[in-house]
């Protein structure tokens, strides 16, 4: 796809058909497109505040450490949790500082896909970046599987707190995911204009909220000492050594570091891509991981018995923090919190979603990509994307009825499946800055000379994470607990190569052929 003619003739670099498409942009969005090939289709509604908010809201750290760290319990236990979160959230500054500078340099909503594309050798160009935007778009539609799946359990959780006698089957839980995807998929298609504004608010309420909680926590609620706190490690999985415990237990810690990228997949909406997406994306991280590990450390000192909260009735342990401070009232409204905040980010993974789903197929990288990298005529979205998005997010739901652990599993996929693209995406731009330094791109936020042993570490730790996101909660494992990740990973993994061996070898050329410049 290329620019219409005409597209950049007058005074301002618009003609006045195309002026109202492009509300929002700068003269940097222009140049950053055009020298992509592409068209811009999407409006630019989103400033540098609204796109921190977005991405401080989708990645949810401190809320995601309350809600979603079971696994990082059973696996290593408080202290375990603890010092996981500080290794990983190190670890993935030189992840997130990787794609925010390859975000400066190609600001599309492709992300992964296009930087694949683009920097990766010539040959191997158009197979590499087609296998990492099938991952990308696995990762992007487990992760937002995973927001309907907490907020409607939670939901469940307030339930079962006012009505002990209510003991729901789990296809109770998967009728609330699908009632949660369905209001998001309204408001994603038909409430996109009010996002920006949506998302200043919840930042609010991410801040707010996060001290709520925290003061209600450190004043009412009972707390064990700080030398349990930190050297507590337990070990419920059975694991041979406490070291492989803890190295299972830490996918908890990188589920709530992930998703910081989700800003790339933004920005053909954000106003002055090129600068405004890197700076969110690691100003986000920093804030994010700040208020993750106060929480954290704040929410292991008063989990004081760890074995009672892992059994609690709701299947969250918070709750069961919550109960040992609060009456099932005060429960509740505490629970409401993070249910707010969890479906606003539940909203914005799927906005993050759907454009890179949409990106994709607008380089035909998907079945049936003319209908899904449609763009609605005039409410200026790709609804065919979002409702794809949706209808996954609904078929990923269905597992939670016959498994119990069918949310580690999909957290699972979401991790593993994003640390594929991470590492080919962040080992491309390497090699490319190693070997063809001067066909980088120019961009206004780089690493400069810091950029080979910045991507070399983000890459080594993306392995690291790639590897023991496979893993099962439990050593001896049975059928309901086994990580289902792994056969999804290299179901999706088979059914790319179909796809590109029947369909993609032909119509698939990958992005980099538009770019300009490209074998000139």
């Amino acid at each position: 796809m290329v620019p219409p003619k005409g597209a950049f003739d007058d005074e301002d670099g618009l003609d006045d058909g195309y002026h109202s498409q492009l509300k929002g942009h700068t003269k940097n969005d222009r140049v950053d497109m055009a020298r992509m090939g592409k068209v811009q289709e999407l409006r630019r509604n989103y400033r540098p505040l609204s796109a921190l908010a977005f991405t401080v809201i989708i990645q949810g750290t401190w809320e995601v450490l309350m809600t979603a760290t079971y696994q990082g319990l059973v696996d290593g236990g408080p202290a375990g949790l603890i010092w996981s979160f500080i290794w990983t959230f190190i670890g993935f500054i030189f992840i997130v500082a990787s794609l925010a500078e390859m975000a400066s340099m190609a600001p599309t909503a492709g992300g992964q896909y296009h930087w694949v594309s683009e920097f990766s050798p010539p040959k191997l160009q158009k197979p590499l970046s087609y296998f990492v935007g099938w991952m990308s778009t696995l990762s992007w539609q487990a992760g937002t599987a995973s927001g309907p799946f907490l907020v409607g359990t939670l939901i469940q959780a307030c339930a079962i707190v006012a009505y002990p006698d209510y003991s729901p089957p789990n296809w109770h839980g998967t009728l609330m995911v699908i009632a949660v995807t369905l209001l998001v998929w309204a408001l994603n298609i038909w409430g996109t204009k009010f996002m920006p504004l949506f998302q200043n608010v919840m930042l609010v309420v991410h801040v707010f909220g996060f001290l709520v909680i925290i003061i209600v926590l450190w004043t009412l609620a009972p707390r064990q000492s700080a030398k349990a706190t930190f050297t507590q490690f337990s070990n419920e999985g059975g694991w041979q050594t406490m070291g492989l415990s803890l190295m299972v237990g830490q996918i908890s810690a990188i589920y709530g570091c992930i998703c910081s990228d989700a800003a790339a997949h933004m920005s053909e909406e954000i106003k002055d891509a090129g600068k405004t997406v890197p700076r969110a994306m690691l100003s986000s991280y920093l804030l994010n991981g700040l208020l993750g590990l106060i929480f954290l450390i704040s929410y292991m000192f008063m989990m004081t018995d760890v074995a009672t909260a892992l059994e609690d009735a709701t299947g969250y342990p918070h709750i069961w923090v919550f109960t040992q401070a609060v009456s099932p009232g005060g429960v509740i409204g505490l629970n409401c919190i993070p249910i707010v905040l969890i479906f606003a980010g539940t909203l914005s993974f799927n906005l993050s979603t759907s454009r890179q789903t949409w990106a994709f197929a607008r380089d035909h990288g998907l079945p049936l990509s003319d209908w899904i990298g449609r763009v609605h005529p005039t409410l200026k979205v790709p609804a065919n994307a979002v409702t794809v998005t949706c209808l996954i997010t609904i078929a990923l739901s269905l597992i939670n009825i016959g498994s119990d652990v069918a949310f580690n599993a999909i957290i699972s996929l979401n991790v593993v499946s994003l640390m594929a693209t991470y590492i080919i995406s962040i080992g491309a731009v390497l090699y490319r800055r190693i070997y063809e330094p001067a066909l980088l791109p120019k961009c206004r936020w780089s690493l400069g000379r810091w950029g080979v042993p910045v991507n070399t570490i983000g890459l080594l730790y993306s392995c690291h994470a790639f590897f023991w996101s496979f893993w099962p909660n439990i050593k001896d494992v049975t059928l309901e607990d086994f990580n289902w990740a792994v056969v999804m990973f290299v179901g999706v993994a088979v059914a790319c190569g179909v796809d590109y061996a029947v369909r993609a070898r032909r119509k698939y050329k990958g992005p980099v052929v538009l770019v300009e410049g490209w074998r000139d």
